[in-house]
C-alpha cells in the first residue's frame, strides 16, 4: 500500500517523502549553508553602493565618465562644501581658517583627487559671507557617496564661532538620503514585528507554527544578504537590495508557510494520515502552489532587469535572491521541521485561535455568500477599484528634489545655502564636455539655451565647461541638450536625475507589458484555464491602478500631507510606476495563486463551479487574510516614517495589497467564479495539446477533454 501511494505522488510529493526521510542531512545543510553565507552577511551593508541611481549608456553618464578618466576634472560626484557666516566674511581670519581646514580635510583623503579653494578660482559669494570648497572626485559614485558618508562628521566638526561647514552636492545628497531613509526603515521595521508577530499568533493559534515563518525568513534573508556580499566583489549593489530583500522573505516566509502549515495540519491532524505521508500530500498540492507563487513573484520582479539602471537591477536581484531562497527552504526545509514537530506543530497553541486552521468555517460561509448574491458584492467592489484608479489618467512623475531629505540634513541646508548666495541651479550645475577646439559652438549653444558657461578644466583633448542656468534647470538642461547634439555631451546633476526619469519612463510599458504577459503565461500553465489566467492578470492590474490613483490623489496633489507630515511635491517618484508596480503585482499574483489553485483543486475532485468556489475560499481565504493584514501593517508602518520616499512606498504597497486582499481575492475573483461557473475552467484544445497537464488534487490526473469541454458542463 506504501508503495502504490507513493507512486501517486508527483514531483514535488516525492520531495516531501523524500524531505521527511531525510530531514537530518536537510536540516544539517541549510544549517551550514546559512551560517557560511551568514558570515558574509554581517559585512553585507557596509559593502552596499549607496549610488547607481542612473541611466547606463546615457548621455550625462558618458560625460561624467569622461570628466572623470580624460580631463580629471570635477564631475557630478565630486565633493561640495559651503562655509557659510552671516557674521563675519571671506577673507576675514576666523572665515579663511575655518576654509583652509576645510581644505586640509578633503585633501587628506584618498576619494579627493584635488581640492579647489576660493584661491583656486572657487566661487565666494557677493559679500564674502558664503564659500565653496570642492574636492575633485578620484573614485566613482559609489565611492564618492561613500566618502561623502565618512567626511560628513569631520567636516561638521570643523564648525566655529558661527561659521556653518555644510557638505553638499550629489554624493552627499545621496549618502543622507539612503542613511535617512535606512534609518526611517529600521524605525519602521521595528515597530511593524510586534504587530507581525501578532498577527502570526493569531493566524497559526500556536507559538511553534508561528515560529515556522521566522525560520524561513532568517534562512531566506541570511542567505541572500551572503550572496548580496559576494556579488559586490562583482559589480556595486544597491543598498536598496538589502531593504527590499529583507521585505520579501518576510512576506513570502509568512505566505508559504500558512498555506504549506495548514495543509499539513488537515492532512495529519484533521484527516489523521501518518506523518510522513501528510508531508507528501502536502507537498503535492500546497507545495506545488507554493512553486507556482514563487515563480510568478521571480517573473514579475525579473522584469524590472529591462531598465538599464545600476540601483533599479541590483534592487531586483537582491530580491530575487531572496525569493529563491525562501522558496527553496519552504520546498525542502519546511516539510523536514514538519515531519520532525508532527503534531508538535500545535505546541503552545491557543485553542480560541487555532479552530479550523485548514478549511475556514468563516470563509466557507463567505464563500456562500457571494455565490447567493455575487452582483450585491462585486459591483460595489469594481465601482470602487475603478474610482479609485481613475486619478491615475493625470499622474505625473519626476525624480524627487532635495526637499526630501530631512530638514536637519547637512546636504540639504548646504544645497539650499548655494541656492541663496549663487541663485538657481547652483549646486547642481550643467557641465558641458566638448572636443578641444569646439567652445565656440559651446558657448553659443549654450547662450541659446540661457545658460552662462565657464571652462574649468581641459585635458585628454576635451574642455570642460559649467554652466548655471538662467530659468528652471531641467527645462534648460533640455534645450542645451537638443541645441548642443553631435557637438559635446551635457552631463551634472541635473542631467542625470532627467535621464534617468527618461529611462524609467520609457520602459514603463514595457516593463509592465512583459510583467503582465508573463504572469498570464504561468498562470495558464498552472491554472489550465484561459479565463481564469486572464481574469488573474486583470484583476491585478485593476488594484494596482488603484494603488497609484491614491497615490497621485496623496502625494501629488497633497491630500492628507499634514497627517502624514510630508510637504507634495508635485508629482510621484519615477521609480514608483516601474519599481513599485512590479513589486505589487508580485504579491498580488502571490495570493491569487494560492486562491485559484485552492478553487482548482476542488474544481479536479467534484467538477461543480460552486463547490470549487466555496472550497477554494474556505481553504485559502485565512491564508490570504492573515498574509495580507501582516504586509498591510508592515507597509503602513512605512508610510508612518520619516522621509517621503518610505512614506510613498508604504502608502502605494500598503494600499494595494489592502485593496487586493478585501476587494480583489476575498470578493471580485470569488464572484468571477460564480458567474463564469464551469466556464471559467475553459482551455482551447490547442493550449491543452501544448501545456502539460498539471493538477492541484493529490492523486488526480485531468484528461484532455475535461479540460476543453468544461465550458459547456
Amino acid at each position: 500500500m506504501e508503495d502504490r501511494s507513493r507512486q501517486r505522488y508527483g514531483p514535488l510529493g516525492r520531495l516531501g517523502a523524500f524531505a521527511a526521510d531525510h530531514r537530518k542531512g536537510i536540516a544539517l545543510a541549510w544549517a551550514v549553508g546559512a551560517v557560511a553565507l551568514g558570515f558574509f552577511a554581517v559585512h553585507v551593508e557596509t559593502a552596499l553602493s549607496g549610488a547607481g541611481w542612473e541611466a547606463t549608456g546615457s548621455q550625462s553618464v558618458k560625460a561624467r565618465e569622461l570628466i572623470e578618466k580624460r580631463i580629471g576634472g570635477p564631475s557630478s560626484y565630486s565633493l561640495a562644501v559651503v562655509v557659510t557666516s552671516p557674521t563675519v566674511a571671506y577673507p576675514s581670519p576666523p572665515f579663511k581658517g575655518v576654509v583652509a581646514n576645510v581644505e586640509r580635510v578633503l585633501a587628506a583623503n584618498g576619494a579627493v583627487r584635488a581640492v579647489v579653494g576660493p584661491c583656486c578660482g572657487a566661487p565666494v559669494a557677493p559679500g564674502g559671507h558664503t564659500v565653496l570648497v570642492e574636492g575633485v572626485a578620484a573614485l566613482g559614485p559609489n565611492g564618492m557617496v561613500k566618502a561623502a558618508g565618512d567626511l560628513q562628521p569631520k567636516l561638521l566638526a570643523l564648525q566655529r564661532d558661527g561659521i556653518r561647514v555644510e557638505p553638499t552636492g550629489q554624493a552627499a545628497v545621496w549618502a543622507d538620503f539612503n542613511e535617512a531613509n535606512r534609518k526611517a526603515m529600521l524605525r519602521s521595521e521595528f515597530y511593524s514585528w510586534p504587530v507581525t508577530l501578532g498577527i502570526l499568533l493569531l493566524a497559526f493559534g500556536s507559538l511553534a507554527a508561528a515560529g515556522l515563518p521566522l525560520l524561513l525568513t532568517l534562512v531566506g534573508l541570511l542567505s541572500a544578504a551572503g550572496l548580496l556580499y559576494l556579488g559586490t566583489k562583482l559589480t556595486p549593489i544597491s543598498i536598496w537590495a538589502m531593504n527590499f530583500a529583507l521585505m520579501f522573505a518576510l512576506a513570502l516566509g509568512i505566505d508559504y508557510a500558512l498555506f504549506i502549515v495548514s495543509r499539513f495540519r488537515g492532512a495529519h491532524l484533521g484527516s489523521g494520515l501518518p506523518i510522513r505521508q501528510a508531508v507528501a500530500e502536502t507537498m503535492d498540492t500546497a507545495g506545488k502552489a507554493v512553486l507556482f507563487s514563487g515563480l510568478t513573484v521571480l517573473v514579475s520582479l525579473s522584469a524590472v532587469l529591462l531598465v538599464e539602471s545600476p540601483a533599479f537591477r541590483s534592487m531586483a536581484v537582491g530580491i530575487m535572491l531572496a525569493v529563491v531562497f525562501v522558496l527553496s527552504a519552504t520546498l525542502t526545509l519546511l516539510p523536514a521541521v514538519l515531519s520532525k514537530l508532527g503534531a508538535g506543530v500545535d505546541r503552545f497553541s491557543l485553542r480560541l485561535l487555532r479552530a479550523d486552521v485548514h478549511r475556514s468555517k468563516r470563509f466557507g460561509r463567505w464563500a456562500h455568500r457571494l455565490a447567493d448574491k455575487p452582483f450585491a458584492h462585486g459591483l460595489p467592489a469594481l465601482l470602487i477599484l475603478l474610482a479609485l484608479a481613475a486619478p491615475l489618467i493625470g499622474l505625473k512623475t519626476a525624480m524627487p528634489a532635495v526637499g526630501v531629505l530631512p530638514a536637519n540634513s547637512p546636504a540639504r541646508e548646504g544645497y539650499l545655502a548655494m541656492e541663496r548666495a549663487f541663485g538657481q541651479g547652483a549646486a547642481g550645475p550643467l557641465q558641458v564636455v566638448v572636443k578641444a577646439g569646439a567652445a565656440p559652438a559651446a558657448t553659443s549653444a549654450a547662450a541659446a539655451a540661457g545658460v552662462g558657461l565657464r571652462q574649468v578644466a581641459a585635458g585628454g583633448g576635451y574642455l570642460l565647461f559649467e554652466g548655471q542656468p538662467n530659468g528652471e534647470p531641467r527645462a534648460a538642461f533640455l534645450a542645451l541638450r537638443h541645441r548642443l547634439a553631435g557637438k559635446g555631451l551635457v552631463g551634472g546633476p541635473v542631467a542625470e536625475a532627467v535621464e534617468l526619469q527618461e529611462a524609467l519612463s520609457a520602459h514603463t510599458a514595457l516593463v509592465i507589458g512583459v510583467v503582465m504577459a508573463l504572469g498570464f503565461l504561468l498562470l495558464l500553465l498552472a491554472l489550465q484555464a484561459l479565463p481564469l489566467a486572464a481574469l488573474g492578470v486583470a484583476t491585478n492590474l485593476l488594484a494596482s491602478g488603484a494603488a497609484f490613483g491614491v497615490a497621485r490623489l496623496i502625494f501629488q496633489e497633497g491630500n492628507l500631507h499634514s497627517l502624514l507630515g510630508f510637504q507634495p511635491q508635485g508629482f510621484v517618484d519615477a521609480w514608483a510606476p516601474v519599481f513599485f508596480f512590479a513589486m505589487v503585482f508580485a504579491i498580488s499574483m502571490d495570493y491569487t495563486v494560492f486562491l485559484l489553485s485552492s478553487a482548482k483543486e476542488h474544481w479536479e475532485r467534484s467538477g461543480n463551479a460552486r463547490e470549487a468556489l466555496v472550497g477554494g475560499l474556505a481553504h485559502s481565504g485565512r491564508v490570504i487574510f492573515a498574509a495580507a493584514a501582516v504586509m498591510v501593517g508592515v507597509f503602513f508602518t512605512f508610510a508612518l516614517s520619516g522621509p517621503l520616499a518610505p512614506k510613498e512606498m508604504g502608502v502605494i504597497l500598503g494600499v494595494a495589497v489592502l485593496l487586493d486582499a478585501a476587494l480583489v481575492r476575498l470578493l471580485l475573483l470569488p464572484v468571477a467564479l460564480r458567474l463564469l461557473e464551469a466556464r471559467a475552467w475553459y482551455l482551447p484544445r490547442w493550449a491543452a495539446a501544448v501545456l502539460p497537464r498539471i493538477s492541484f488534487a493529490h492523486g488526480h490526473h485531468p484528461q484532455p477533454a475535461l479540460a476543453t469541454e468544461g465550458a459547456g458542463s
